[in-house]
């Protein structure tokens, strides 16, 4: 993927597999923008090597359009756009509206709204990417956490539509990670179940996702798309 003169905006770099493509794409030589929701001692890093990091909020059609503004007067083109931004709310009973609407409107509303508004920023870039980060849980669904694999599953069909809309200059295409990265609190027990989930059985860091976006980058043929990037949690 040779590096543009036009910035790879991403959002939600400021910790985990955000943080470290947001990292490797630097390190590639590409420009930067990165949109985070809290400010982290991750970010001034970022800055440091030449990011533009933009405080964003998705949490409704306002501030989603307020952040497309923003993002406007900053730059007339960007090469990519990384929809890594994500909300991980568990349904409590009373407020199960709310917390729907909230991971709606992050996992699809935000990318929604920011595809159609920033296309034609895209289409001042050759070759152009549209990039929908997923989750492997909507292949089979979630009784545990139905809101937040329905709207991982509405990012999904916006994958297909916008690939078929903004074809042929913008492809557009999906990752679906299972289990990346475990976080530090997690312990053993939960660990060694969460590992035999899957074929291969090992936590695979976040470089294959950076892997799997690189190629969807790289490859001047694959629109419509989503990777799974499951460790064979399907063959279980």
């Amino acid at each position: 993927m040779s590096a543009s003169s036009a910035p790879i905006l991403i959002t939600g770099a400021s910790q985990r597999v955000g943080l470290y493509c947001a990292e490797r794409l630097l390190d590639d030589g590409h420009k930067l923008i990165v949109t985070y929701r809290s400010e982290r001692e991750a970010l001034q890093p970022l800055r440091q090597r030449g990011a533009l990091t933009l405080q964003a909020d998705f949490s409704g059609e306002a501030q989603i359009l307020a952040f497309v503004a923003e993002l406007k007067n900053h730059t007339d083109s960007l090469r990519a756009i990384v929809h890594n931004a994500s909300d991980w709310l568990c349904e409590s009973p009373g407020n199960e509206a709310a917390e729907f609407q909230r991971m709606f409107n992050v996992h699809m509303l935000a990318p929604y709204l920011i595809n159609l508004h920033c296309a034609e920023l895209l289409q001042r870039s050759t070759p152009a990417d549209i990039v929908h980060i997923s989750d492997d849980v909507v292949r089979k669904g979630s009784a545990k956490h139905p809101a937040y694999c329905a709207s991982k599953a509405g990012l999904d069909s916006l994958t297909l539509s916008f690939a078929s809309r903004f074809a042929p200059q913008i492809k557009v295409n999906g990752i679906a990670p299972a289990l990346i990265m475990f976080n530090d609190s997690d312990d053993a027990q939960y660990r060694q179940k969460t590992l035999a989930k899957s074929a291969l059985g090992f936590e695979p860091g976040p470089q294959v996702i950076y892997q799997s976006l690189r190629y969807l980058l790289d490859n001047p043929y694959v629109t419509g798309t989503t990777l799974t990037v499951n460790g064979g949690r399907h063959l279980k």
